[in-house]
């Protein structure tokens, strides 16, 4: 086995994402590509693996050209860009990946990709961004809302989440080392998987950002639109107290929230980079109602110097410091403890109130997300990787010694 002598990690390394595809591009994508810069950076370049690449075929995409190996999902009708309406063939796609030849393998999960098939002789290392979402404790909340379910494919919708559910638990065996995006996620795993992780928080790039800015009289939301990030409750808290908001990010519940909306609220869709960032470093706060397993948003928000006000669950308990009184020195948020209108509500009129947006020092929220920053997380994964690494290789020599001793 060839290894790298300052890390010793092994030249061939594999790395697996569920999809690359323009039409689904979010943060556990940029974890990918840290991931991978990394890897080219401490040991060699490696092999990456999907169920299917459409990244390819993107020039300013940095998969643009690259080799990525794929499964059968990809020579589908309509398998690239219509992935997960294979959903019950997925967990099975993923098993037909040949690792051989691949001592160290990292997967990037929110789906299927830690199902891989390996050998006892190579490291599995999964980051975990999520277990399925709508498979387990998020399940009614998509169903509600779901075309299937209004055609009468509800219950074969269930049954076919039940078999997944079965098959994700089963699959979290396989990993030798699991690595959580927050500690709610790595709550999540042990409640759905009884397996242990170590917290590793995702890269964000806080640098595009500027955050000395000023403040401009609007709250900002930017998310996708989809039942589980709970667009609904800000549109209907803004509503109430004829405050303005501006919602960017495009999804299945647009066309619901725009009839919901009033004159107050404007839904702009999808928007650029450069949009989004100058927004970001203009509101006066930044809102979100829903329960994210870490949530990348608000850390750019706050890498921009704006507030946030988000309901007090999930991976926004490791990322947003509470504001509690006026001695808070070290506060950059305010988080409200009920998911409803009315908790949100309550929220706003208190920071509107306090005037916190003037308490909340723009330079001291933008310190505090550099704590998320991409260089950080290199740093750490880096040491985990090479911890988990000589730790593998020593038992392996262990094993392998017990077994000459024992002939």
């Amino acid at each position: 086995m060839s290894v790298n002598s300052s890390l010793d990690l092994p030249s061939n390394i594999a790395l697996v994402h569920e999809w690359f595809t323009p039409r689904s591009t979010g943060g556990a994508e940029n974890v990918v590509q840290v991931i991978d810069d990394l890897l080219t950076e401490i040991a060699s370049k490696p092999e990456l693996f999907s169920l299917v690449n459409e990244e390819r075929l993107e020039k300013n995409s940095w998969l643009f050209n690259r080799k990525v190996k794929t499964s059968f999902i990809q020579n589908l009708p309509f398998g690239i860009s219509h992935v997960q309406q294979y959903l019950p063939l997925l967990p099975f796609a993923i098993e037909q990946l040949d690792f051989e030849g691949y001592p160290l393998i990292l997967s990037s999960n929110h789906l299927v990709a830690k199902g891989i098939l390996t050998s006892p002789d190579q490291l599995h290392i999964s980051y975990v961004h999520t277990p399925v979402r709508y498979a387990w404790d998020q399940m009614n909340i998509y169903l509600k809302r779901s075309f299937l379910r209004r055609i009468g494919l509800g219950p074969l919708i269930r049954w076919q989440l039940h078999t997944l559910r079965q098959w994700d638990q089963l699959s979290s065996s396989r990993v030798d080392y699991l690595l959580a995006n927050s500690n709610f996620t790595a709550k999540r795993i042990w409640k759905y998987w009884r397996r242990r992780s170590e917290v590793l928080h995702p890269p964000v790039d806080v640098n595009r950002f500027e955050w000395n800015r000023p403040r401009e009289d609007f709250y900002l939301s930017v998310c996708r639109l989809v039942p589980n990030k709970r667009v609904d409750l800000l549109v209907r808290a803004f509503n109430r107290l004829k405050l303005p908001l501006i919602i960017v990010g495009d999804g299945v519940e647009k066309e619901y929230l725009k009839k919901l909306a009033g004159p107050t609220v404007q839904i702009i869709g999808f928007q650029s980079k450069e949009k989004i960032e100058s927004l970001m470093s203009r509101c006066r706060a930044f809102v979100y109602a829903g329960i994210e397993d870490f949530g990348i948003a608000p850390v750019e928000a706050m890498a921009s110097g704006a507030p946030v006000i988000a309901f007090g669950k999930g991976g926004v308990l490791d990322t947003v410091k509470c504001f509690h009184s006026d001695s808070d020195k070290g506060a950059t948020g305010l988080l409200f403890p009920s998911q409803t209108v009315k908790s949100l509500v309550e929220a706003i009129e208190f920071f509107k109130q306090k005037q916190l947006w003037r308490d909340l020092k723009p330079e001291l929220i933008r310190d505090w997300s550099n704590s998320f920053s991409q260089d950080s997380f290199k740093d750490k994964f880096a040491k985990t990787i090479n911890r988990a690494w000589r730790e593998h290789v020593n038992s392996c020599d262990i094993a392998t010694s017990d077994l000459t001793s024992s002939s």
